[in-house]
């Protein structure tokens, strides 16, 4: 009987050509308990949410002329952590495009880029562990737990959004600037550096308004100053440049669980302007504003729409392609510094709440990466790096204690396991 199968998505056609030692285009999200994790039940849990969330039953495959997804067989299994975060999942074209872990009191869901994007994993890991709670813990399901927030159907969840919105339309985008690139030593293997802290959300959003900002915006800044102080000055010829993903279910009526995301690159030019933090937050939050209209959104969106509708491109073999799309990633990557992503606000019921202590999330990445997502009130930032430095990640949780915030460290050490 014919398998089930899918074309990638726009935003995952990258990754497949573009994985490496380098970049393996894995992302983690972890959410830590309050008690150890018990294997037996999150095993169930998993096997039960990957019936809610049928994209990630697929596998990759080689077509002639493009990556495609396949509906795969394998079990839904879960083991302890063994690995560093983040290392490779693409190891062939038969393997699960995710994995599921656990170490103590953390269950790890780590997944490829190609499958889905930050937003789908998440929805797919609130599921995870709503229903493995709900398992360990059958008495919180006596008085009736209310369920998830995301009641999609599976037609909306295998939703190709790229696809559905793709109108055609678009104007011509002018280039940016070459941005500042980080150097320095890289650790053996190419193994990611990962320090998570902990702060405060309300403390934090109380300090962005008071600067008429939002808590991505503040952020962004800081990081930006924080890079800008650590360069030697005869790099600063270039301007520092931070990536920033976009959710586009927030700006297009889209449930799925696939890759529906943007980027802008908001940058500052600290030879040309004040090396403030009310100067740059001021700066960062015009340009966002005036990248986040649904007009540039859509522009975006349409001109990475047309590359694949291209008749040139559609008629070249996946082998002519793959170095052609490598070439084109290397271009685009001189284009920023670093990444800065925030997930946001992650909801729960309430009953489950006192089970739950927080959620990280990080990603590999050749750069760095700055991720930030809050649960209740602990708001957890994830910096990934290759680089063996971690200059400006001291720099930047020391600018949020020096705003009166406390902040908790976590960090893992790239020779260690």
């Amino acid at each position: 009987m014919a398998k089930n199968w899918s074309r990638l998505d726009n935003a995952a056609k990258i990754f497949p050509p573009t994985s490496g030692k380098a970049d393996t285009r894995v992302f983690r999200f972890s959410c830590t308990l309050t008690e150890p994790v018990d294997p037996e039940p999150l095993a169930r849990a998993l096997s039960d949410a990957m019936v809610d969330f049928p994209s990630f039953r697929y596998v990759l495959k080689r077509g002639l002329f493009w990556y495609y997804l396949e509906e795969g067989d394998f079990p839904a299994t879960v083991c302890e952590e063994d690995a560093p975060p983040c290392a490779a999942l693409y190891h062939g074209f038969a393997a699960p495009l995710f994995a599921v872990t656990y170490y103590g009191a953390r269950v790890n869901l780590e997944v490829y880029h190609a499958l889905t994007d930050a937003t789908g994993a998440l929805q797919f890991l609130r599921t995870l562990i709503y229903r493995y709670l709900l398992l360990r813990h059958p008495e919180l399901a006596r008085d009736g737990v209310p369920a998830l927030d995301y009641d999609a159907s599976r037609g909306q969840r295998m939703d190709d959004s790229f696809d559905r919105y793709y109108s055609g339309k678009r104007r011509r985008m002018a280039p940016g600037p070459v941005a500042y690139q980080l150097r320095g030593l890289r650790p053996p293997q190419w193994r990611q550096q990962v320090i998570v802290g902990t702060a405060s959300a309300s403390g934090l959003l109380q300090r962005a308004r008071a600067m008429g900002a939002t808590i991505t915006e503040l952020l962004a800044a800081i990081l930006l100053l924080c890079i800008d102080a650590e360069r030697p000055l005869r790099a600063r010829r270039r301007p520092v440049v931070v990536t920033i993903p976009v959710n586009l279910r927030k700006y297009f009526d889209s449930a799925s669980a696939r890759n529906f995301f943007s980027v802008v690159n908001i940058g500052y030019d600290f030879r040309a302007h004040p090396a403030t933090l009310e100067a740059v937050v001021a700066s960062v939050r015009e340009s966002l504003r005036r990248a986040l209209t649904p007009e540039a959104l859509e522009n975006r969106l349409n001109a990475l729409g047309a590359l694949e509708r291209n008749p040139f491109m559609r008629a070249v073999p996946l082998f002519l392609k793959d170095p052609v799309m490598r070439l084109s990633c290397d271009i685009a990557e001189r284009d920023f510094t670093a990444s800065l992503s925030n997930v946001g606000r992650i909801t729960m019921p309430e009953a489950l709440m006192p089970f739950l202590e927080r959620f990280d999330v990080y990603c590999a990445t050749r750069k760095m990466q700055l991720c930030v997502c809050t649960l209740g009130d602990t708001l957890s930032m994830g910096f990934t790096t290759s680089l063996i430095s971690t200059d400006v990640q001291r720099r930047f949780f020391r600018a949020l204690t020096a705003m009166d915030l406390d902040v908790t460290i976590y960090a893992n050490h790239p020779e260690s396991r």
